[in-house]
C-alpha cells in the first residue's frame, strides 16, 4: 500500500531521530580516554563538530527535503497531471473525464479524491456543470453520480487524453465531436452518441430519476474491454508533465512578482456561477484551496475528504448562446483570451493558449514566461468573457470584471 506525503514525512522525522540518537551514542561510549587526542579514528576538534545532533537533523533536513528527485518507492514517477507521486501505471493509463452534476440534491458525490483536475462551467438554465479527470480509478467502488455532457468539455477534456464517462447531452450539440474515431466516451443513455457497454448501474437499483446514475473501477474497466478502447495513452497524448510544475521545496508564492501578485485567500465565484455559489478559501496550514458549493464544504461521499486543490485557474472565455433553449458554447481554443492563476494566498493576471485538441492549455504571466504550478491539484473555472452575464467574481472583497 502506497504511503501519503504525511505518513512519508513522518518516516523521515524517525529517521532523523535515530540519526540524532546514533550521534549520542557515539559520543559516550566511543573508544579512548578523555585525554586522548583521538576518539574512534577522529579529532577532538571534529569530535566537536559531529557532537551536536541537532545540527547533524538540521543538515539531513535540508538534504532530505531539497533531493525531490528520489521517489519514496520503487516503480514511481511524478503525476503528469498533479506532479506527486504515483504508481508507473497512473501515468501509463488513460484517466477518466466524469460528468458530475453540481446540483444540490446531487451532493455529496463519489471518486472526487481522486480527482486530479476539476472544472466548473456553466450550461443553459442559469445553472454549471463539473467535470472531472480522474487518476487511479481502477479500484474505486463508485463513481459518480453522472449527468450529461456539452462539447466544450469534451474540447477540455481532449488534452488529457481519456475515456469520457457521461449520461448523455443534447444531441444536436454533442454527435459530431462524441462520434469522432479518436473520441473513446461511455454513454449511459446508449444510443447515436455511444454505447453504455453495461457501464452504468444505479441507485437505487431500478431508479430512473436524475442523480441516480453510478458506475464504478470494475465496470468501467469491463466496458473498456468490450467497447475494445485503448487503456493506455495514444500517440496523440504528448508524454510528459501536463503543466509545468515545481516541488514542495521550493514552492511558487508568486513574491517574484512583487505588487502585480495580490492578496488571494477568499475566492467567491457566485457572481459566475450564481446558483452553486462556488467558493474556496485558503488554508494556510496546508498551502491549499478548501472547496465549498451552496456555503458548505464539497466532499468526497467516500473520505469525507473536502474537496482541496494547490492550484487555482480563472478562464475567460469567448462564449455564445445557441439558441432559444439558452444552451451555450465556449471556445475552448484559443490565443487570445485571459484570466487569473492562484496559488499559496496570491494571485497574478494570465493569458492562456490552446491551439489544437490534444495540447495542453497553457498559461503565461504578463511578461510571457509559462506559469509555475505547485504541484497538487488544480481548480479550473472557465467562465465567461468580460462583459458576459456570469463573468464577475470577488477576491479578497475586490470585484473583476473586467
Amino acid at each position: 500500500m502506497l504511503k501519503n506525503r504525511e505518513e512519508i514525512e513522518q518516516d523521515m522525522r524517525k529517521a532523523k531521530a535515530i540519526i540524532a540518537a546514533g550521534l549520542t551514542a557515539a559520543m559516550l561510549f566511543g573508544c579512548g580516554s578523555a585525554g586522548d587526542e583521538s576518539v574512534s579514528g577522529l579529532s577532538v576538534e571534529k569530535l566537536e563538530d559531529v557532537t551536536k545532533p541537532e545540527e547533524a537533523v538540521a543538515e539531513a533536513t535540508v538534504e532530505e527535503t531539497v533531493d525531490e528527485d528520489v521517489p519514496p518507492a520503487e516503480g514511481m514517477v511524478r503525476s503528469y497531471f498533479t506532479n506527486e507521486w504515483v504508481d508507473e501505471a497512473v501515468n501509463t493509463n488513460r484517466p477518466l473525464a466524469v460528468m458530475y452534476p453540481i446540483n444540490k440534491e446531487a451532493q455529496p458525490q463519489y471518486g472526487l479524491s481522486n480527482v486530479a483536475v476539476f472544472y466548473e462551467i456553466m450550461e443553459e438554465g442559469s445553472m454549471s456543470r463539473q467535470m472531472g479527470i480522474l487518476e487511479n480509478w481502477e479500484s474505486l467502488e463508485r463513481i459518480g453520480n453522472i449527468r450529461s455532457i456539452r462539447d466544450y468539455f469534451v474540447y477540455a477534456a481532449l488534452e488529457y487524453d481519456p475515456i469520457i464517462v457521461h449520461y448523455g447531452g443534447p444531441e444536436l450539440y454533442v454527435k459530431s465531436i462524441l462520434t469522432r474515431d479518436d473520441v473513446d466516451n461511455l454513454n449511459g443513455v446508449g444510443g447515436v452518441m455511444g454505447s453504455d457497454y453495461g457501464a452504468f448501474f444505479r441507485v437505487p437499483e431500478g431508479s430512473t430519476s436524475e442523480h441516480t446514475a453510478f458506475t464504478d473501477g470494475a465496470h468501467v474497466t469491463a466496458a473498456i474491454e468490450k467497447a475494445k478502447f485503448e487503456t493506455e495513452h495514444r500517440d496523440d497524448f504528448e508524454g510528459e508533465s501536463h503543466f509545468t510544475f515545481t516541488g514542495y521545496s521550493n514552492p511558487n508564492t508568486l513574491e517574484d512578482y512583487g505588487e502585480s501578485a495580490v492578496e488571494a485567500t477568499d475566492i467567491d465565484m457566485s457572481g459566475c456561477f450564481p446558483v452553486t455559489k462556488s467558493a474556496l478559501t485558503y488554508d494556510e496550514s496546508k498551502g491549499v484551496y478548501l472547496k465549498t458549493l451552496y456555503g458548505s464544504a464539497q466532499k468526497d461521499a467516500v473520505t469525507g475528504e473536502q474537496l482541496a486543490f494547490a492550484n487555482v485557474i480563472i478562464q475567460r472565455t469567448y462564449h455564445e448562446v445557441r439558441d432559444d433553449n439558452g444552451y451555450l458554447a465556449y471556445q475552448m481554443h484559443d490565443t487570445t483570451r485571459d484570466g487569473y492563476f492562484i496559488t499559496k494566498g496570491k494571485m497574478i493576471h494570465v493569458t492562456w493558449e490552446k491551439t489544437g485538441d490534444y495540447a495542453p492549455t497553457t498559461y503565461y504571466d504578463d511578461a510571457g514566461n509559462e506559469v509555475v504550478l505547485n504541484t497538487g491539484k488544480t481548480m479550473i473555472f472557465v467562465i465567461q468573457e468580460k462583459g458576459g452575464s456570469f463573468s464577475k467574481f470577488t477576491v479578497n472583497g475586490v470585484t473583476y470584471a473586467d
